[in-house]
């Protein structure tokens, strides 16, 4: 019944296997990017004020706590997009190993490419409340990955799974304060003044749980450029000093993990290492 399962945990892939997971991530991969490119920078003129319908333009027009500034955040997805690229070599390996490690998160990263695709349809038409769905559903998809995969070597965790999956959780409360009536409003101020600091949360579980500073890192830049974008809005108030605060913090646990991992020592919290390879060290963790 695993082989009829693409989410079952395999250590070995057919060749028939490999082949479908080749075709499949490359075409999910474009069809990502077109459409995220596409609906960030391309010009679709409607309505009698012939308002620019693009993701950004959406950002901007329904300000909330939790807008983001345009240019740090394309240029994360830029980045991402460049590292998923790195991982999609992975399935061209010569290496058995890098292989299999590449086709078992090889189906939730295509799920993640078809939810992500959906998401930025439904956000630019501005069906705010099912693209909000599709972006609980990819963090239920890539949250599942994270935790049956998180011992792969970063050139596939981080494009695969915890660039994503930091991305996600942002988004969800971006497009649910776009989501909601008033989003502008004093409640809703107070309320994104509050639910901001879940992002610290977030991202020290994963920094002090499985010293990824993949995870702490993405997090760090989207922080950045929400208190950027809060900044730019409104000098006096306190989101962006929230935000600018979270990003530090992240920012510094990232550097204390990252940096005894790419030297091949222990973090400070002591979870030891099960190998010396600098690149799989970081993500590693005992049995």
């Amino acid at each position: 019944m695993d082989r009829l399962n693409p989410f079952a945990r395999r250590e070995s892939h057919s060749s028939g296997e490999v082949i479908t997971y080749k075709v499949l991530t490359v075409l999910s991969w474009l069809l990502s990017l077109v459409a995220s490119v596409y609906y960030a920078f391309d010009t679709n003129w409607v309505g009698e004020h012939h308002h620019r319908v693009t993701i950004w333009w959406l950002n901007s027009a329904h300000y909330s706590g939790f807008t983001q500034n345009y240019l740090i955040t394309s240029l994360f997805w830029l980045g991402l997009f460049i590292l998923q690229l790195g991982y999609v070599g992975h399935l061209f390996s010569s290496k058995v190993e890098t292989v299999n490690a590449a086709c078992a998160v090889g189906s939730h990263f295509i799920l993640n490419n078809l939810l992500h695709f959906a998401w930025v349809l439904l956000f630019v038409h501005a069906h705010f409340i099912l693209s909000e769905i599709f972006l609980i559903a990819n963090f239920i998809n890539l949250t599942i990955l994270y935790f049956r995969h998180n011992t792969y070597p970063r050139f596939i965790h981080w494009p695969a799974v915890s660039g994503p999956l930091a991305w996600t959780f942002v988004a969800i409360y971006w497009n649910g304060a776009i989501m909601i009536p008033y989003q502008g409003s004093l409640v809703a101020r107070i309320f994104a003044n509050i639910f901001i600091w879940s992002i610290l949360g977030f991202g020290m579980f994963f920094i002090i749980a499985f010293n990824d500073y993949t995870m702490g890192f993405s997090l760090s830049v989207l922080t950045a450029s929400l208190g950027v974008a809060q900044f730019h809005r409104q000098i006096i108030a306190f989101q962006w000093i929230f935000a600018f605060t979270i990003m530090a913090v992240l920012f510094v646990f990232t550097v204390i993990v990252a940096i005894p991992a790419w030297t091949g020592k222990e973090a400070p919290w002591g979870r030891r290492q099960t190998t010396n390879d600098t690149e799989r060290a970081p993500l590693l963790a005992d049995p």
